[in-house]
């Protein structure tokens, strides 16, 4: 790997936060164990892991209970771990956003068979993300969750504004006339005039310009035509 694979281990049991440690490293995994579900959560938000490896019962808090704050701000796959053969447990775990469940005792072949599964299954799903997603010197546009960010903080734009810049970001370099931009945006049957366009981009421009873009060497005026993203 070319970057190893990072795995946070939770279990209040020494022995077995020991043998997963072992088996993981010595297939080429980097690994963290913890015996609390409050420290994991803790440690899940001020670094990234690839997957985590979660015990069902344990003191404080248990693993169902850390799950669910877990998905509360990360889509981190999670394996469940039990001594509990029983599939109301699996159903709940699987209910509350684990992603797989592994009963105790396993063996390592078993354990990792499920890690790899699921690290290709997270990846496969990654890529599709990043396919619902347009980027544009430093601008980056959420198709999925009609989000936009610059650097990261986000801008807040409405649904027409949004739309106009996926239609810019798609056709970079490209000259869009005003009927054009109409037709995209509004629709054959909008019954509005070319000054609903100029508008919109005024307003966009304006957002974009609060947020510290240098709006103006971006949605470029081309004079009697329309407009043009460079």
């Amino acid at each position: 790997m070319s970057e190893l694979v990072k795995v946070l281990v939770v279990d209040d049991e020494a022995p077995m936060r020991k043998l997963i440690e072992i088996y993981l490293k010595k297939n080429g995994y980097s690994v963290m164990t913890m015996d609390s579900g409050l420290d994991a959560i803790q440690e899940l938000k001020k670094n990234h892991y690839d997957i985590v490896i979660l015990d069902v019962m344990m003191p404080e808090m248990n693993g169902f209970e850390a799950c669910k704050l877990i998905r509360d701000f990360s889509k981190v796959p999670i394996i469940m771990l039990t001594a509990r053969d029983q599939t109301l447990d699996k159903v709940k775990g699987l209910t509350i956003g684990a992603d797989d469940y592994v009963t105790k005792p396993f063996e390592e072949i078993e354990l990792l068979a499920r890690i790899e599964a699921i690290l290709r299954r997270s990846n496969a799903e990654a890529k599709d993300d990043d396919a619902d997603v347009l980027t544009y010197k430093d601008v980056r546009l959420d198709l999925g969750s009609h989000q936009v960010f610059y650097n990261d903080a986000e801008i807040e734009l409405t649904p027409k504004e949004f739309q106009l810049l996926q239609t810019f970001l798609t056709n970079v370099g490209k000259v869009l006339s005003r009927e054009k931009l109409l037709e995209i945006v509004w629709g054959y049957d909008f019954y509005g005039d070319l000054r609903t366009v100029d508008s919109h981009v005024k307003n966009l421009r304006e957002k974009l310009r609060s947020n510290g873009i240098q709006v103006d060497e971006l949605i470029k005026t081309v004079w009697g035509v329309g407009y043009k993203l460079v």
